[in-house]
């Protein structure tokens, strides 16, 4: 009986509420619920990213990109500084021809309200973001090269990526490198201090189809490329892509303001035997500017490029280039010159390349204009020199006069050679002719040198 009576007056004082009381104490209750969880998640995030959420990533990713194997470590969260770090993150295909491996990783700044409110990342949930990237390495066991970046740093509000310490070598040494085809190959490495890429549009970025960029900065690049010319070209590869052929070739718009590469080297070697001492021609204190670098505007865009600095570590040298992109064929102009140059430097190539040895020889003055017509290069070498000479070397032995079956070509090559080319009283000297016809497996820069090349070696005489 006493507890009906309870019951009774509990009933009472319940039905006296009013539902605004009712929808307060509800309210109440929800807000502590919510308010328990958030104090959880504050104090305690790594339980909740390290499971739930990290593994709703990797299941996400790999619903995505099944042929590709996400591994995520160390997940926290700081939600003071809205900060998300992770220990490390690899990426392996499952072929294991690329493998991909983060040291550390940081992501701070996006604007959660906004990405839970529009359930996907736009500009507006990013605005603010930025991400720290350190130890970066990416391997293509395929064509068996690494890719390595000590740090990366992108940062949305200031349009910018910035990157140190960017490393591309082979996997393996020079001889494994070869050996790994039966063909003429190119080995390249290069070592870049810094990049930095300013006005970056993060919009495109996300879209996944659109890159444009103000400008792209990179300061004392070191590239070495190496090309065994002991192996035959495989006629079954497809050509190297030119500029045009290159950059129609990307899918994505590309759009590039500015490129300014200061104070570069560049080292290109010809091996001409395996493990024999390659040609050697060098590029010194390179300052590099192109302008206009674009694709899929159909307009007639033409790259503007402007370099200077030292040929052979002693000549002073200048190169403008135009390299139309609307042509579907290979088609460009560039220009130049070079000045005040020991001509026996370059006996580093030629010794080895092409079996001559310049006894001596001073280049006062080079000028250059050689244009390119589907792969056709014509033009003129204008070249001031005197005292100019040199021997035949033995292929065999590499000494003068090595062998016999060298003696004629060697005579051929001694009444033919101009050693002098300096204008007479009324201006006039030979100017030599360029006229060279691209090989399937000349890469541009090759290109461009061999054409050049042509044009000296009909002013010298060989």
């Amino acid at each position: 009986m006493k507890k009906l009576k309870i019951r009774h007056l509990q009933t009472i004082a319940w039905r006296k509420l009013s539902p605004g009381k009712i929808a307060l104490y509800s309210s109440m209750t929800v807000g502590i619920i919510i308010l328990l969880f958030a104090i959880i998640f504050f104090f305690f995030p790594q339980t909740y990213l390290n499971g739930f959420l990290k593994n709703r990533i990797i299941d996400a990713f790999k619903k995505e990109y099944p042929e590709y194997s996400l591994n995520i470590a160390g997940v926290n969260f700081n939600v003071l500084k809205n900060r998300i770090e992770c220990d490390s993150i690899s990426l392996t295909k499952n072929d294991s021809t690329f493998s991909c491996r983060i040291g550390t990783f940081s992501l701070y700044g996006i604007g959660w309200i906004k990405l839970l409110r529009e359930k996907k990342f736009s500009s507006n949930s990013i605005a603010e973001s930025a991400i720290n990237a350190k130890g970066i390495v990416l391997n293509f066991k395929q064509s068996q090269n690494q890719i390595r970046c000590r740090r990366l740093h992108l940062s949305v509000p200031d349009s910018e990526i910035v990157a140190d310490s960017v490393e591309f070598h082979p996997l393996i040494n020079d001889e494994q490198f070869f050996a790994e085809s039966k063909f003429r190959n190119t080995r390249y490495r290069f070592v870049i201090p810094k990049i930095r890429v300013n006005g970056l549009e993060y919009s495109g970025l996300l879209s996944g189809n659109n890159y444009r960029v103000r400008s792209i900065n990179i300061k004392d690049v070191f590239v070495d490329v190496l090309v065994n010319m002991d192996q035959q070209f495989d006629t079954k590869s497809p050509s190297p892509l030119m500029p045009n052929e290159g950059l129609s070739s990307i899918k994505d718009t590309i759009r590039v303001d500015s490129l300014q590469v200061t104070n570069s080297r560049l080292n290109y070697y010809e091996r001409y035997a395996v493990g024999a001492k390659a040609a050697l021609v060098t590029f010194d204190k390179m300052q590099v500017l192109a302008k206009g670098i674009v694709n899929h505007t159909g307009r007639r865009d033409t790259i503007v490029i402007h370099a200077h600095g030292n040929f052979m570590n002693t000549g002073k040298m200048e190169l403008n280039m135009l390299i139309p992109l609307g042509s579907p064929q290979f088609s460009f102009s560039y220009s130049g010159s070079l000045h005040q140059m020991e001509l026996s430097s370059l006996n580093k190539f030629l010794e080895i390349a092409e079996h001559r040895h310049i006894k001596s020889g001073i280049l006062h003055e080079t000028t250059f204009n050689v244009n390119v017509n589907s792969g056709l290069a014509t033009g003129y070498v204008r070249a001031e020199y005197n005292n100019l000479s040199f021997d035949v070397l033995s292929k065999k032995t590499g000494r003068e006069n090595g062998i016999f079956d060298e003696i004629s070509s060697f005579i051929g090559k001694t009444f033919i050679i101009r050693g002098n080319n300096m204008p007479d009283k009324s201006g006039a000297m030979k100017i030599g002719v360029v006229k060279y016809t691209r090989k399937p497996d000349e890469p541009f820069i090759q290109f461009v040198w061999f054409a050049l090349r042509s044009g000296v070696g009909n002013v010298v005489g060989f």
